[in-house]
């Protein structure tokens, strides 16, 4: 009896089960869409493996594509060790991370300082808030300057909220009062700039208060002139 040609078929169309339709012969590719050194040694080996007998590939072209591997493993391997570096040299560092959940897709950023690095094979995780992250999710790398002014702003910040009400200030609120309008008169342009306009309105009104306390305590007309006064010229006026 004759061997009978069997073949499967699924939805009406005839499915590949050879070798070379198989999904264990298709080489795999990288998370971002190209192919890696394996990827690449599979499907030239999958290549020399179903190329035809009658039309044998030339081994000048064998030799361009060995070539060709060896330089996508030294490029991959060039960037594995420039990874590593910059992993290193980020330590100590503010950066921002943006990271996505596998699950529902969503994206998340975390800002913190670099406080170690772990290199695994090719790849290189920055510790950041306790938690591990791969440098592959950096975003940004912030500048000691500006996380200084960030972090002097917010405290200004603080410190002006924590006065009490205008209508509640009094004399005893003068140092800190004038404390805080000599701390922003110290301020360079670029920290000013942090600064949130509402924190200046609030301690300038709060500055003005405390003059016209100061005068009335004192028994002298509002528009008299105090050396005791806080530096209220030292915060710019609301336009």
């Amino acid at each position: 009896m004759a061997n009978l040609l069997t073949q499967t078929v699924k939805n009406g169309e005839v499915v590949d089960t050879s070798a070379a339709g198989t999904s264990e012969s298709k080489p795999k590719e990288a998370k971002n869409g190209t192919l890696g050194k394996e990827a690449f040694l599979q499907l030239l080996v999958a290549q020399m493996k179903y190329q035809d007998p009658l039309e044998p590939m030339d081994n000048t072209e064998y030799i361009s594509q060995l070539a060709t591997f060896t330089q996508v493993e030294e490029i991959q391997n060039m960037h594995a060790a420039l990874q590593q570096m910059e992993g290193n040299a980020l330590v100590g560092k503010t950066v921002v991370l943006k990271t996505t959940n596998a699950a529902t897709g969503s994206t998340t950023e975390v800002m913190g300082v670099v406080d170690g690095v772990t290199h695994e094979g090719t790849k290189t995780y920055l510790r950041v808030n306790n938690s591990t992250y791969s440098i592959d999710d950096l975003t940004t790398v912030l500048d000691d300057a500006y996380v200084d002014a960030l972090s002097l702003a917010q405290s200004f910040s603080v410190a002006v909220r924590s006065l009490p009400a205008k209508s509640m200030l009094t004399l005893a609120d003068e140092a800190k009062i004038a404390n805080l309008g000599a701390a922003y008169a110290a301020m360079t342009d670029y920290q000013k700039g942090f600064i949130a306009e509402e924190d200046l309105k609030r301690l300038t009104e709060a500055a003005d208060q405390i003059a016209l306390l100061r005068k009335n305590a004192e028994g002298e007309p509002s528009g008299g002139d105090d050396d005791n006064t806080p530096p209220t010229d030292q915060i710019p006026s609301e336009e």
